[in-house]
């Protein structure tokens, strides 16, 4: 049996057991990769401060988010394809966070639908939306969100236009995948993976097809998504999108403090500072780059969240010092989702609130509210 220490040991899992295409649509960032990877190195060149001598009994990692109490200051960020990691990919990593005690959020480009999710589970989850030409289907896909009483809306602003993501094209990237010589030889590597995917009718993107106009099997799927992502997005949209859904919303994408000042005039909840995971623009900084500035942009006028590179708790307590507050992880779930599961999910979770849990202790806090630029070493961020 594999033993599980790590999120690494969850990818390298995850790699032997989930279709190429898939794995590599999860694990790689745009063009060179470059802002991929900076996400993660930056990261690991900020360094703590050790303490010793401090009274280290019960320890919290409890936390709010939005105004929510979370059970770490950690979300599972949206990621598209979600149900292509695993099967029902969507509804067992809802499970895993509601389990847990941390917010999922649902994306637009999900296998399972928000109808799927919310039939699987008790409590409500936060949905993310892209900004799409046809507006009456953004409306209705608002008004199943309500339905489905999603407690936030996650409103992403940088996918105006698609980033070159050479892998997915390499690859022939598509859901469920094509049957080319290429792709059957490697699914005939992945008989666990392809056991379950034919134990479900989840195959396709749950949110769009049958929902969307003109959309109503695969053929007319690929041509609708190239068309809609709408290049003319701007503020206005954001307040027509605000006014129609009149709950909590996050506003994703955030990279320069001007953008940050705007999220703030738009009355939004929160906004994320994330670059997409490095999958649009690559030469982009890195978020913990990023998330300073952000920080003193806005004050205390919204809260801010941090989106990319988070491989550890010790990654969040990093983001946490520097002003976040709170991470979303995208990939280390899909790691432990590809590699175990919901029990993937749960393990990914419960490794990182032990890290960040131990990290806090070693420097000398016992609420993880308490952490702040004081346990950073100076000069190594």
């Amino acid at each position: 049996m594999t033993i599980i220490t790590t999120i690494e040991d969850l990818r390298i899992l995850a790699k032997k057991r989930v279709p190429r295409m898939f794995y590599d649509y999860a694990d790689a960032g745009s063009w060179t990769e470059s802002t991929y990877r900076a996400n993660s190195e930056d990261l690991q060149k900020i360094k703590f401060r050790q303490r010793v001598a401090v009274n280290l009994e019960n320890r919290s990692t409890r936390s709010t988010l939005i105004g929510e109490e979370v059970a770490m200051p950690v979300a599972l960020a949206p990621t598209g394809l979600t149900g292509m990691q695993h099967a029902d990919g969507e509804i067992l990593a809802a499970r895993a966070a509601e389990k847990f005690g941390v917010p999922f959020t649902l994306s637009t480009m999900s296998i399972c639908s928000i109808e799927d999710v919310a039939a699987h589970t008790t409590k409500p989850f936060w949905f993310q939306l892209y900004v799409m030409r046809d507006r009456d289907f953004i409306h209705r896909l608002i008004e199943r969100a309500r339905a489905a009483r999603c407690s936030a809306l996650v409103l992403t602003l940088d996918l105006q236009v698609l980033g070159q993501r050479h892998k997915d094209i390499r690859n022939g990237m598509s859901a469920p995948p094509k049957l080319t010589i290429r792709n059957m030889l490697n699914l005939a590597t992945k008989p666990r993976w392809c056991l379950g995917m034919l134990g479900t009718p989840r195959r396709q993107f749950g949110n769009i097809v049958g929902h969307a106009t003109s959309v109503s099997d695969l053929s007319s799927l690929s041509s609708w998504t190239s068309q809609q992502f709408d290049p003319a997005l701007s503020w206005a949209d954001v307040e027509w999108i605000k006014q129609r859904w009149g709950g909590k919303l996050i506003i994703k994408g955030i990279m320069d403090p001007e953008d940050a000042r705007l999220a703030v005039e738009s009355g939004a909840d929160a906004l994320i500072v994330s670059n997409h995971g490095g999958r649009q623009l690559d030469g982009a900084q890195s978020s913990i780059g990023a998330l300073p500035a952000i920080v003193d942009a806005v004050g205390k006028g919204i809260e801010v969240h941090m989106d990319g590179g988070i491989r550890s708790g010790q990654d969040v307590i990093r983001a946490l010092a520097l002003g976040a507050k709170g991470v979303y992880i995208g990939r280390p779930f899909l790691y432990g989702l590809g590699a175990m599961g919901e029990a993937g999910v749960t393990k990914c979770l419960e490794i990182i609130r032990n890290e960040l849990d131990l990290t806090m202790a070693f420097c000398g806090l016992r609420d993880v509210r308490d952490v702040d630029r004081n346990i950073l070493l100076p000069g190594s961020f």
